[in-house]
């Protein structure tokens, strides 16, 4: 399908469209060039009606808050479709439950299980990423994931056709699940434990404090670039990369970050071939020197 029939269909659908869109500040490395379609639907209703147009026409990237993908300096030749308010709301359906649109925050859900006095989410608040993306990646940090409380997923297919999946037909792996990738998800229900608030707050508090002590923040980073390599080794990856890289290597302005060698840093204005040859050069080092090979936590975009 050209961009001049999706300009024309476009008008009646219920979302925003825009051609040519920059992508670099909608990520937190802020590296990027453009999407050839930027899209953000409106409602349900609006995405469905324009899946049905393009769905099977194009590539499609879904974009979440951008807090773990790298996109690439050329145009992204397709659609990058990122999802608003109306997949932001955040329900209690019992003491224990809530159902979360996938366009919020994990960290707000975790202050409204909080505030609800729901325990087992706390480790979302040290996660910057959206509901989806967790969704996708099985996110997770000090000693839990998503696979732990997540009930099911609510979704779309690229064809427009919603359904649910139970977590329990759904193959969790560490920071990835075992789902096609022409699925977008639009919700999401997990189940905690009833607990006072206080002591929620005190152990987030505990948890974000140990977060900010070992990572850095403030920074141009998409977080952890390589994955644990959990069977391989005992060693954790910043580990390796320590033992492996000067701290010093950088290309351009991509760099690793002194605090936490497995956040690599966009120190000014780097492209993404400047990030690129950075991790390709970590991942030759440590393979050469350790033996263990690296596998990307973060998403690169091309």
């Amino acid at each position: 399908m050209k961009i001049e029939d999706i300009k024309k269909s476009g008008l009646n659908i219920d979302g925003d469209i825009f051609f040519d869109q920059s992508i670099k500040n909608l990520n937190w490395f802020n590296i990027g060039g453009k999407t050839k379609i930027f899209f953000r639907p409106n409602s349900l209703k609006g995405l469905i009606e324009y899946l049905k147009l393009y769905g099977s026409r194009g590539k499609i990237f879904i974009l979440g808050n951008g807090s773990n993908v790298l996109f690439d300096d050329d145009t992204y030749q397709g659609t990058v479709i990122k999802l608003g308010k109306s997949f932001s709301n955040i329900t209690l359906l019992d003491n224990e439950t809530i159902i979360a649109g996938t366009a919020v925050s994990q960290k707000k859900v975790s202050e409204f299980a909080k505030d609800n006095g729901i325990s087992g989410l706390e480790f979302m608040s040290c996660i910057p990423g959206s509901i989806g993306g967790g969704i996708r990646m099985n996110s997770g940090c000090f000693k839990k994931e998503f696979k732990d409380i997540l009930i099911s997923i609510q979704l779309v297919d690229f064809k427009g056709l919603v359904r649910s999946i139970p977590a329990n037909k759904i193959n969790f792996r560490y920071r990835s699940i075992e789902l096609p990738a022409d699925l977008i998800f639009l919700s999401a229900t997990f189940k905690g434990k009833e607990k006072n608030s206080e002591e929620i707050n005190n152990y987030m508090n505990e948890l974000n404090t140990n977060k900010n002590m070992a990572q850095p923040t403030r920074i141009k980073t998409s977080g952890s670039t390589f994955k644990n390599p959990i069977n391989q080794t005992d060693k954790k990856v910043w580990e390796l990369i320590r033992s492996s890289v000067p701290n010093e290597t950088s290309y351009g302005d991509a760099v690793i970050s002194e605090k936490h060698a497995n956040f690599f840093v966009n120190k000014k204005n780097a492209k993404s071939e400047d990030m690129k040859s950075l991790i390709n050069f970590v991942k030759k080092k440590v393979k050469d020197h350790t033996g263990v090979k690296l596998e990307l936590e973060i998403v690169v975009v091309e």
